[in-house]
């Protein structure tokens, strides 16, 4: 991966530069990784060994949850370990690594929260048609679509940068590479590409969140019509839905529908779509959601029976 640059690596400013601030972080973000892992993989394998959890919703939950370990895991592990570091580099090929992780994981979750909206759609405004719509194999279609959509664009913003010519500096104010800090850093002008990339990222996002909006729309326009206990039941699941979108959208929004000038408000915005939203998928579904729970419960409980068979 060669490119005209003089620069091999890159410096990573971080969140901060007080050693005793990045201490503090330190134990912080190791305990929230902890969570991400432990409680998105708790899901997975929840929705996977459970019979009960055999609905595409369920379907869709186990993948967000997937997508969430490995989104965070591209940019979480390396700033975690940054922490306990005074030079806080990362070679040109990492840094291009990461970029098309963050952007590619990123991307397939927009598209897999997008399906899910569908879903609840589907099932609450055409529930006599939901079994012929959503079948597994559409449910599947759906999920490959978005790994494939999320890879296209990450490939798209990965090109655009890969080529930039970097002359130094070469410091980043940022915890990990993204698109607008290394076109800020590119010894060319860039507002061209600056341009293409809040078309690209930018008008992904609010497209998507239009779709999901109107969708939430007609399913609230629907719940007139049904009984007390149905409009409960729908907005029971919906709700979750409507909160991590809230949460994702909001702030990866604001990082990439609009030009970057200030990294040090992008870098803060960031923390809630890699680190704080993956944190909170899981208690946010499993709290709201009895059918999880009770999963959860069940699986625990037999996990419990065959440790003390043995």
């Amino acid at each position: 991966m060669e490119n005209a640059s003089s620069v091999k690596e890159f410096i990573l400013v971080g969140l901060s530069e007080n050693p005793g601030v990045q201490k503090i972080c330190f134990v912080m973000f190791l305990f929230f990784y902890m969570i991400i892992v432990a409680g998105n993989l708790l899901i997975v394998i929840t929705v996977i060994s459970s019979q009960r959890l055999n609905s595409p919703m369920y379907f869709f939950l186990s993948y967000l949850s997937f997508i969430d370990i490995c989104y965070s895991s591209t940019t979480a592990p390396k700033m975690i370990a940054d922490f306990l570091v005074e030079n806080k580099t990362i070679s040109f090929v990492g840094c291009i690594a990461q970029l098309f992780g963050v952007h590619f994981f990123g991307c397939t979750e927009i598209f897999i929260l997008t399906a899910m909206a569908y879903d609840r759609y589907t099932a609450i405004c055409r529930p006599l048609h939901y079994t012929t719509l959503m079948t597994r194999r559409v449910c599947g279609q759906m999920v490959i679509g978005s790994w494939v959509g999320g890879f296209m664009h990450s490939m798209v913003q990965t090109l655009l940068t890969i080529w930039l010519p970097f002359c130094g500096p070469n410091k980043i104010d940022h915890y990990f590479c993204d698109v607008h800090p290394l076109l800020q850093l590119a010894c060319t002008n860039t507002y061209a590409l600056g341009i293409i990339v809040v078309a690209n990222s930018g008008m992904i996002a609010l497209s998507c969140f239009f779709i999901l909006v109107v969708s939430y729309i007609v399913i609230l326009i629907s719940l007139k019509n049904q009984t007390s206990e149905g409009r409960h039941k729908a907005l029971s699941t919906c709700g979750s839905h409507i909160t991590v979108v809230i949460l994702f959208f909001g702030p990866c929004t604001f990082t990439y529908i609009r030009p970057s000038s200030d990294l040090s408000d992008d870098k803060s915005v960031a923390l809630f779509y890699t680190v704080i939203t993956p944190m909170l998928n899981p208690l946010i579904y499993t709290l709201r959601n009895e059918e999880v729970k009770s999963a959860v419960k069940k699986l625990w409980s037999r996990r419990v029976r065959s440790e003390k068979g043995e």
